[in-house]
């Protein structure tokens, strides 16, 4: 084994990276840094400093990543429209690169050989982290735990855990009915109880959304303002990155917007099913559309749905910073110079509808398509000519074929 002196682990304090941490620090004895990044799960970050600092760890880093997650990773996508396998808002896979970049930037400052994951060896995370590790600094080393020891079950874990004096609270003891992923974009809820997909996932699954069932009987209507692609404002109201989203989750999750029961197919090569909330980025997705049908270019507009699951995939195998990413990300952002304005939506019962939309960089000209006398010349006959060039290969195509 290649001597290592320090390795960067991310960790949530959960009983996986706990244990993670306690196993590098007797496989390599060596200082281990804990890096844990809020991405707006909505947990308590705090706790996972007493559990590291419990452990010996001297250098314990917890970073606020909230604004530079949406305005540098969310918004990018969005700006694509991007959905992978045509549903998907890729709230898991958007996330890595940003927890990657940050470990590597913070193994350069500490002078670490190594960072650590754990990610388990049958899902996209570990590939998304490793991929992000290359791209960086391919110089550093990364660690996946889950694919060197021998520990295989949970069982196992808790086991290991009672060994070495690892704290494993008691409502953490039992087999858990489903893992979850959340941060600022969605919970990603897989596992146990979801593993078949002929079965109806109960309703507990559901963390941040209303059943659409039991949502306000009422509409409410809402205002979406965009500059350059990006949102920027709700209701009228200014507000950061991270705040807009925060402030959609919250009106989509109340009525029931953003739900999803999804078979994907992970990169590595199997099927899963997961259970998806993404109540604002929904309300987004819907809105920058909107925006896009009145200040894009038709064929600037289909180019970018071509380009889009292209996209979309390599965000969910992840190659965010690989070139062919950040080629089309130019291509996309060089779309947006004129997608700005505001788009109505109503939201009810898990839906989120354009209702109206209005840009002083529209292309849409009500004189050209009035079926009133319009203010400008638009000649009818021309289109005859329009359709006859257009039909002369059918035309010839028929003929060949006896038609």
């Amino acid at each position: 084994m290649t001597k290592i002196d320090k390795i960067v682990l991310s960790y949530s304090g959960g009983l996986d990276t706990s244990i993670i941490l306690k196993w590098l620090q007797e496989t390599y004895e060596c200082e281990v840094v804990t890096f844990s990044a809020d991405l707006g799960q909505g947990e308590e970050l705090e706790p996972a400093r007493a559990k590291a600092e419990m452990s010996g760890v001297k250098d314990i880093r917890i970073v606020d990543l909230r604004e530079e997650f949406v305005r540098d990773f969310v918004f990018p996508m969005l700006r694509a429209n991007a959905l992978y396998e045509g549903q998907y808002l890729l709230g898991s896979s958007i996330a890595r690169p940003l927890i990657a970049k940050h470990l590597v930037g913070i193994a350069r400052e500490v002078g670490a050989d190594a960072v650590a994951h754990g990610a388990t060896g049958k899902g996209n995370d570990q590939i998304r982290f490793e991929l992000a590790v290359n791209a960086l600094d391919p110089s550093i080393r990364v660690i996946a735990p889950w694919r060197q020891w021998n520990i295989r079950s949970r069982m196992q874990l808790l086991e290991y855990a009672e060994k070495h004096r690892i704290p494993v609270p008691s409502d953490k003891r039992g087999e858990a009915p489903f893992s979850i992923d959340a941060n600022l974009l969605h919970t990603s809820t897989e596992g146990k109880v979801l593993e078949n997909p002929a079965e109806v996932a109960p309703d507990h699954v559901y963390q941040r959304t209303v059943d659409p069932i039991d949502a306000p009987d009422a509409t409410e209507i809402i205002t979406i303002g965009f500059e350059r692609g990006d949102p920027v404002s709700v209701n009228g109201k200014a507000m950061t990155p991270a705040a807009l989203l925060t402030e959609l989750n919250g009106l989509g999750g109340r009525h029931g917007v953003g739900r999803l029961d999804l078979v994907e197919n992970r990169f590595i090569g199997m099927k899963s099913r997961g259970i998806y909330e993404t109540p604002g980025g929904t309300i987004l997705l819907a809105a920058h559309r909107g925006i896009e049908s009145i200040t894009l270019d038709r064929a600037a507009a289909h180019l970018k749905d071509e380009i889009m699951p292209r996209y979309a995939e390599l965000i969910y195998n992840g190659f965010w910073f690989a070139p062919e990413r950040e080629m089309l990300q130019a291509l996309i952002d060089h779309s947006q110079a004129f997608v700005s304005g505001e788009v109505t939506l109503r939201l009810y019962k898990g839906s989120a509808s354009v209702i109206s939309r209005a840009s002083p960089c529209s292309l849409y000209s009500a004189d050209l398509v009035t079926f009133e006398e319009s203010a400008i010349a638009f000649d009818h006959h021309d289109a005859e000519g329009f359709i006859r060039l257009n039909g002369l290969r059918l035309r010839s195509w028929a003929a060949r074929n006896g038609r």
